[in-house]
């Protein structure tokens, strides 16, 4: 469970498409900057890792057109409103223990997937093995150690709230296990999986709408364990809920770091 995917995999609570609104509204113009600088275009066979909404695919398939391919993959390929229609196919698969769905691949993406996988290094070299000579991985991770405030700006009791809300979430993560400096270790696992020319950046968004919807749809998610352990009460949360909505706190997202590499 991460700040972006709040809930236990198995579980699929209301929220879900809020979320990845939310996610892609932060998110894909970091991504589509990247893989415009990767130069995609027509008849590029693209890998598609983890897909948990469409904004990526559609991206993807309009760029390589009808010569190209995009092959979306995930554990629950419901995200996708439409059948698939060429160049873009869905596919059940697990990249921690399936071998890739093909070879030959100009580009591999995974966004906010490898902090899920059991065996993230084993699904990394499954994404590097999946890739043409000269092809690009692109993986891209929040680090919620890096910057751990939701409200950097803190100066009233409506931000001291939100900020200790956060660090509840913080340690409902780590007592699952979670690794919270995940993102910033990207560009050592993909060195880690043979890639080179290795490199990356952060992304870190604040004040934006899109945060204040992916901080109210992660509360409303996590209201109950909250509560259950005794992080947090009820009235504290729908207190929360009631300041983010009056629009006048600057939230933030977590950093999201994009590490990318080629395969030689």
């Amino acid at each position: 469970m991460t700040l972006t995917d709040a809930n236990p995999p198995d579980h699929r609570r209301a929220g879900v498409a809020e979320r990845s609104a939310a996610l892609a509204a932060l998110f894909d113009p970091t991504t589509f900057r990247h893989l415009e600088g990767f130069g995609v275009g027509p008849g590029w066979r693209c890998w598609e890792v983890g897909a948990g909404g469409t904004t990526v695919v559609s991206w993807l398939a309009k760029r390589v057109g009808p010569t190209g391919k995009v092959v979306a993959t995930g554990l629950d390929p419901s995200w996708a409103a439409v059948p698939a229609r060429p160049p873009v196919q869905i596919r059940l698969h697990d990249v921690s223990v399936e071998e890739p769905p093909g070879e030959g691949f100009d580009l591999v993406h995974a966004r906010l997937v490898l902090a899920e996988v059991p065996d993230c290094v084993r699904a990394l070299r499954s994404m590097a093995k999946a890739l043409r000579p000269g092809g690009r991985l692109l993986v891209e991770d929040v680090d919620l150690a890096l910057q751990p405030l939701v409200c950097p700006d803190e100066h009233g009791p409506e931000h001291q709230l939100a900020n200790r809300l956060r660090q509840a979430l913080r340690q409902l993560l780590a007592g699952r296990g979670a690794d919270l400096a995940f993102g910033r270790g990207l560009p050592r696992l993909l060195r880690a999986a043979g890639l080179r020319r290795v490199e990356a950046d952060a992304y870190f968004p604040v004040a934006s709408p899109a945060c204040a919807a992916l901080e109210a749809t992660t509360t409303r998610q996590i209201r109950d364990e909250l509560i259950s352990a005794g992080l947090a009460t009820a009235q504290e949360i729908d207190r929360h809920l009631v300041n983010i909505a009056s629009g006048t706190m600057d939230l933030a997202a977590p950093p999201m770091i994009s590490a990318w590499g080629r395969r030689m």
